[in-house]
């Protein structure tokens, strides 16, 4: 509950970001820079001037949505392919896990830096590059789910009954295995947050002018004797979204797990 009451408040911060901070985000004020924070700029300015309130309010916009995107991504493509594996299996399930066998030998973010590299940078092939680290680890979680789920004795009986393999895995392979997705999907959530923040620091996420808080956090590493705030405040609200995300998924985890309940 405090992790989601975190969450909440974090959400609802940057949705009213045109009322809590109606400045442009992109505004420069060659007059106002590295001002410190006050009632006029609660959290100060930074380099060129603009307010960092309302940077971070919209840049946390365009990093909760891209981790977001990222986990559903990663979530329908590899739950796809991973019941496709764990049910059919045969050749089908063979070619699959080799495949993600293939992508879990390369390390996450090096694999992130590679297909962004060939994309190119931006925050859309950022999401699509940290996805592809995902399917894998969703592929390997689904598949090994449903071959338990398939060795059960109502999946003969529906089969016994005639069901057809499209409606046991939508409404007896599924359901077993959405709590394990749920989890992960929230887990993984704060994970993503981290690596789209971190293209963003190294130039490979959004580009300049746009706000995101790994491309805040690269403006202000220059300045953090000068201007504290450039850093401490986007690291703050970063901190913040990751933790409150794990702390949802420990507590998930905690109800949607039949063992520990048990």
């Amino acid at each position: 509950m405090i992790g989601a009451s975190i969450f909440a408040l974090l959400v609802l911060a940057v949705l009213a970001a045109p009322i809590l901070s109606p400045a442009d985000p992109n505004l420069q004020d060659a007059m106002a820079t590295f001002a410190h924070p006050s009632l006029a700029h609660p959290m100060g300015t930074d380099a060129f001037g603009r307010d960092l309130l309302a940077r971070v309010l919209w840049g946390g916009r365009v990093t909760m949505l891209a981790s977001l995107s990222v986990v559903v991504l990663g979530a329908v493509v590899g739950t796809t392919l991973g019941l496709i594996a764990g049910y059919f299996q045969g050749i089908a399930g063979f070619v699959i896990m080799r495949l993600v066998d293939l992508l879990l030998a390369f390390p996450g973010i090096l694999l992130a830096l590679a297909v962004t590299a060939i994309l190119g940078p931006g925050i859309g092939n950022g999401v699509i590059a940290i996805s592809i680290i995902l399917i894998p680890i969703y592929v390997r979680l689904v598949e090994g789910a449903t071959v338990e789920v398939r060795a059960l004795p109502f999946i003969d009986a529906a089969t016994t009954l005639g069901a057809g393999p499209l409606r046991i895995i939508l409404a007896h392979v599924l359901p077993n295995v959405l709590s394990s997705v749920i989890v992960m999907t929230t887990t993984w959530l704060g994970v993503a947050a981290l690596w789209i923040t971190a293209l963003g620091f190294i130039g490979l996420g959004v580009q300049p002018p746009q706000a995101e808080w790994g491309a805040i956090l690269n403006d202000g590493q220059m300045f953090m004797t000068l201007a504290w705030w450039m850093t401490v405040f986007p690291g703050l609200f970063l901190a913040l979204f990751v933790v409150s995300v794990n702390m949802i998924g420990d507590g998930l985890r905690d109800v949607l797990d039949p063992i520990i309940r048990d």
